[in-house]
């Protein structure tokens, strides 16, 4: 029940211009535009990961950015078909996953790479757009020891929606 409510999620996904302005301020000025270059179902999300976040009690503004761009490498080349794909190759034939999403067949598959790679890539384009190493480590899931309690909350706040 819990992917079918992500699924319909994602088709009726929409972002206020309020909360869009409220994302621009928590991220540098670089990263604005990873942000508003989201589909509007991943800009929704990462917004509801903030929301889940700070609900939780946690306000550390390094997490908080690292919650609005740790999808930011999907794009709009990731289609909705790729997504379902990979969440039911993942559960069911993750060799399979592997496999299609491999380097070699980027060109046929790039949606199945993206989905299985997004974290590193996502890190690696938060670097280049200027947040610190410590937001792509967040996004990337490799924190440091002393954030793992931070980063777990990330990924729980991710794994909610």
């Amino acid at each position: 029940m819990h992917r079918v409510g992500q699924f319909v999620g994602h088709l009726t996904a929409r972002v206020a211009p309020a909360e869009a302005e409220a994302a621009h301020r928590l991220l540098p000025e670089g990263a604005r535009g990873l942000f508003d270059q989201m589909p509007a179902a991943d800009r929704r999300h990462a917004l509801d990961v903030v929301s889940r976040l700070r609900s939780a009690g946690r306000s550390d503004p390094d997490l908080l950015v690292a919650a609005l761009l740790h999808d930011c490498a999907k794009g709009s080349r990731m289609r909705l078909w790729h997504r379902v794909a990979g969440v039911l190759l993942q559960a069911g034939a993750p060799r399979l996953l592997d496999r299609l999403a491999s380097p070699r067949e980027v060109s046929r598959r790039h949606g199945l790479y993206l989905y299985l790679h997004h974290a590193r890539l996502s890190a690696a384009a938060a670097r280049r757009a200027g947040c610190p190493q410590r937001v792509a480590d967040f996004i990337a899931g490799s924190a440091a020891p002393a954030d793992a309690a931070l980063a777990a909350a990330l990924h729980v706040a991710d794994e909610e929606s």
